[in-house]
């Protein structure tokens, strides 16, 4: 789901790439006074800011990648996990700890790759619950639009801290954040919000069309310099806008990045035909991020599988603006790469375990049939190495392979909600909430302890946003 882009001219690639050189040789000092701190930790606690780091004694780890462990889910029992310098070391039970390096017990927990969100817009926390009865369009009209316009580099900046944070405790490690906003000090607060955080990301740029400088100055100077963030050219695909989506992939192309683009969420879009604009302009093929897909004919799910088109699949913000199911088990068939959404306002929480369910209940709903794809392995694998895959970025993350960055979460089942233990893997997705998700790591720093963030005074960032939204709704 997205705003209602707003009516620009049609940018020229030569418009949207200009001034190249200029944006590349000024990067910008993002001064982020709001990191996440180090915590007082004993010697044997964790280095929240990498160095050597063992999760000793988990129960269960599920790496993800069958040359490690047993099954398609790579699970290895009663393992240790060893991360060193922000990748994953070595995998596999008792194994010996280097010398410094700091111990994190994991007995009797779960340890999986964090989970890859593969759409999202985390400034839309803002109209969390909003607009309950409505579609897509009065979602629009009725929410996002009303905000959006209303938004200032503080509020922003609060929006996005508080998503970005509710996304990494609940084990969100990648999230790719599509957005719209287009004045530079709203992107830069957004950019520097996102930083602080700690996750890894992708600001996917919805580009304007009045700023010839606008897309190459956010990448170069904003997204660049940020260890883990990267870039994306987002566009809305349309046959009213071709000439832009062209300037979209055309500078996307130029830039070396993804272009990513909304299609076909509501079948009022088929006459959008944004399949056929795509492939007009040439975009179609593995740099090319769909998402929603839900209203696609069977030519162009072929066209989609034929090109190597990555998608996003987004089933609760799909339920919540009742515009359909995807036809996942045709995407599967086909051999689509297919990962998980959170997107944004709609899905008012950052809840993977509800969406993870979710996506195997609205499939099994629309075939009343328990067997359809897909089943519990299959969407923890959509839910990880496969939103990796779908990104591109399969070789650094999404599985617990050694030689890859140390991007995972510990699960804790000693809950209420959890035990008693009968299927382990089941239980993850049908039982599983984001108070059981005990650590997260990112590139082996720890953001998430013991059930709690590191270094974040989570009420505080919750007044801010409470008090930034509270400002919005009297300026209007």
């Amino acid at each position: 789901m997205q705003s209602t882009p707003t009516p620009l001219a049609s940018p020229s690639r030569r418009d949207l790439l200009s001034g190249l050189g200029l944006a590349a040789a000024a990067p910008l000092l993002l001064g982020v006074t709001d990191r996440p701190t180090s915590p007082s930790l004993p010697a044997t606690g964790p280095a929240p800011h990498g160095g050597t780091i063992l999760l000793r004694g988990a129960a269960l780890v599920l790496t993800m990648d069958p040359a490690v462990g047993s099954g398609p889910l790579g699970a290895v029992e009663n393992a240790d996990v060893l991360m060193r310098n922000g990748a994953i070391a070595a995998v596999g039970p008792a194994l010996q700890r280097p010398s410094g390096a700091r111990v994190v017990e994991a007995s009797g927990k779960l340890v999986m790759p964090g989970f890859v969100d593969t759409h999202t817009h985390l400034w839309q926390a803002v109209i969390r619950g909003g607009c309950t009865d409505r579609d897509l369009f009065g979602w629009f009209a009725g929410c996002t639009d009303p905000q959006r316009a209303r938004l200032t580099p503080g509020a922003v900046h609060s929006f996005v801290r508080l998503a970005a944070l509710d996304a990494v405790q609940s084990g969100v490690t990648t999230l790719v954040d599509w957005v719209d906003i287009f004045a530079y000090e709203l992107i830069e607060s957004y950019v520097r919000a996102l930083a602080g955080t700690g996750v890894r990301f992708t600001y996917a740029m919805f580009p304007p069309g009045p700023d010839a400088t606008l897309v190459t100055k956010v990448k170069k100077e904003l997204v660049d310099p940020v260890p883990l963030g990267s870039f994306q050219v987002a566009t809305h695909a349309a046959r009213a806008v071709q000439d832009r989506n062209r300037a979209h992939w055309e500078a996307a192309q130029d830039l070396g990045v993804m272009l990513n683009s909304h299609v076909l969420e509501r079948p009022e879009q088929r006459a959008d035909d944004p399949i056929g604009v795509l492939g007009d302009i040439g975009a179609l093929g593995p740099r090319l991020l769909i998402n929603h897909a839900v209203h696609l004919t069977d030519a162009e799910v072929a066209a989609v599988a034929d090109h190597d088109v990555r998608a996003a699949h987004c089933p609760l913000s799909n339920m919540r603006l009742a515009s359909g199911i995807m036809r996942l088990s045709e995407f599967r068939r086909r051999g689509v790469k297919v990962g998980l959404g959170l997107d944004g306002g709609t899905n008012d929480s950052s809840d993977f375990h509800a969406l993870m369910k979710t996506a195997i209940g609205l499939q099994r709903a629309r075939a009343t049939d328990a067997g359809v794809f897909p089943q519990v392995e299959d969407v923890l694998r959509m839910a990880t190495l496969g939103g990796a895959e779908v990104l591109g970025i399969a070789d650094r993350v999404g599985s617990l392979t050694p030689g890859k960055r140390a991007d995972l979460v510990v699960i804790d089942p000693a809950a209420l909600n959890f035990a008693p233990r009968f299927d382990w893997v089941g239980q993850i997705v049908f039982n599983g909430r984001p108070e059981n998700v005990d650590a997260v790591f990112v590139d082996g720093r720890a953001l998430k302890l013991g059930g709690r963030l590191v270094g974040i005074d989570t009420a505080r960032v919750v007044r801010e946003a409470e008090a930034a939204a509270t400002r919005l709704r009297a300026a209007g």
